[in-house]
């Protein structure tokens, strides 16, 4: 078996595909470092990360022990919201009712954790410095990859042949091209994109006020710049400023500190004025959400499963990427637990089917934005309906603990979006009760 790509989601797969064949072979364009950090293949390497609870809970299964690691690295562990200050429907959300934790390592740091336990396997090889320029076989019927190395000529070409050729290369993959040059149709694709761009940079600075240890401002339809304030290991922190469509985060720092008055409370531009910029900012701007469905491509295909971005690519912001990766690998290994290993297009079904709760909330969230492009808008007088009631729900977030359970378990994947809709608790604070005010000032336990 081939996995082309060797992320975070090409790894965990690999992991999970060790235990059904004689040997897996990681392809990676990038060369690896004895060290973490960020690495040219992976624009998101220098961005704010985070383990939801739901994430956390897949990677414990798939490597026990490695969350022990992480913490002993330094990578925090945070409630939400506990220890956060989320600014949500225009006010602050109530610190009374904290989440199970969540992490937040550096990206360079959980991968370069993941790839040190998974390529310990002795069933898999990584070849390093290798790119994929295209696949072997005939439409329907994929039998292995065509290989060279990085950055030399066509006469290093290599006929690589496999049982399975997994694509993970994130949403810059080129399989739909691949197929096509084998005579194929590419897979039809749902896009939703709201043109919003951010920005991130590195700073040294003292807590924030009360307890505080970080911020999270929720951008909506009606507010759109958002902030998301962490720490890392290394007594860093990262911060992520967020604006709509052509209005983008600055990337110098004075710019980008200053940018963070537009957000909808003082609080987060009043601790940037004072804190250190370790990094000059770094933009990033590809945050459409972005579905592939292979699945569609018919019961017959053999020899290709595509995972990660490379399948079903979110809007960064909402933070659900990496936790989605570990929580596919999970939905692989339950798919091949029964010692037979199923068709490809069943693996493919089972990968999309565990992604779908994070593409509903972020297709979800980003539909009703101003501006909002692309076929899987979801529009119409249902849409507007749904939207009237989620908005209805938000509005009682800040200030009514069961309303803020629920929405913080469908935000951290641990229950479905459907759940805001069927528990009756939660219709009936939304519909037939009040919202309750918090306080602008800074929120306290």
């Amino acid at each position: 078996m081939v996995v082309v790509g060797g992320s975070v989601a090409g790894l965990l797969t690999a992991h999970v595909l060790a235990d059904h064949a004689e040997r897996v072979t990681v392809l990676e364009r990038d060369h690896y470092e004895d060290a973490p950090g960020p690495r040219a293949g992976v624009p998101q390497s220098r961005h704010t990360h985070v383990l939801l609870t739901s994430g956390m809970n897949a990677l414990d299964e798939l490597l026990p022990g490695l969350l022990t690691e992480l913490t002993e690295a330094g990578a925090p562990r945070l409630a939400v919201p506990g220890d956060l200050g989320v600014w949500q429907a225009g006010q602050w959300i109530s610190r009374r009712n904290p989440s199970a934790p969540i992490m937040t390592p550096s990206r360079p740091l959980l991968e370069h954790r993941v790839r040190r336990r998974v390529l310990a396997g002795s069933r898999i090889d990584v070849r390093t410095g290798t790119e994929v320029t295209g696949l072997l076989g005939r439409p329907g019927h994929i039998t292995g990859v065509v290989v060279r190395d990085r950055g030399a000529g066509h006469h290093t070409r290599q006929d690589l042949t496999a049982d399975l050729v997994v694509d993970a290369t994130g949403r810059a993959g080129r399989t739909p091209q691949w197929l096509a040059e084998l005579g194929g149709r590419p897979p039809a694709e749902e896009v939703v994109d709201t043109g919003r761009a951010y920005a991130t940079c590195v700073f040294h600075a003292d807590d924030p006020a009360g307890d505080l240890r970080g911020f999270y401002i929720v951008p909506d339809a009606g507010q759109p710049f958002g902030a998301i304030v962490l720490p890392a290991e290394g007594d860093r922190w990262l911060v992520t400023l967020s604006g709509p469509r052509d209005q983008a985060p600055p990337t110098d720092p004075e710019g980008f500190a200053d940018f963070a008055d537009r957000l909808p409370h003082p609080a987060v531009h009043k601790w940037l004025s004072t804190a250190r910029p370790v990094t000059r900012p770094v933009g990033y701007r590809h945050t459409a959400n972005r579905r592939r469905r292979y699945d569609r491509l018919g019961r017959d295909g053999t020899g290709l499963l595509v995972v990660g971005d490379a399948l079903c690519a979110l809007n960064p912001v909402y933070g659900q990427g990496l936790s989605v990766a570990a929580l596919s690998a999970v939905a692989l290994r339950k798919e091949l637990a029964g010692g037979r290993v199923p068709p490809a297009h069943a693996l493919q079904r089972a990968v999309l089917r565990s992604s779908r709760p994070a593409w509903d909330v972020a297709t979800g969230a980003d539909s009703p934005m101003p501006g909002a492009t692309g076929n899987a808008v979801r529009s119409g007088p249902v849409a507007r309906l749904l939207d009237r009631y989620l908005a209805r729900v938000r509005d009682r977030v800040p200030g009514d603990p069961v309303v803020c359970t629920a929405n913080r378990d469908v935000l951290f994947l641990l229950t479905p979006p459907r759940t805001l809709l069927t528990s009756p608790r939660v219709l009936r604070r939304a519909l037939l009760t009040t919202a309750v005010p918090t306080p602008r000032d800074l929120p306290t336990p």
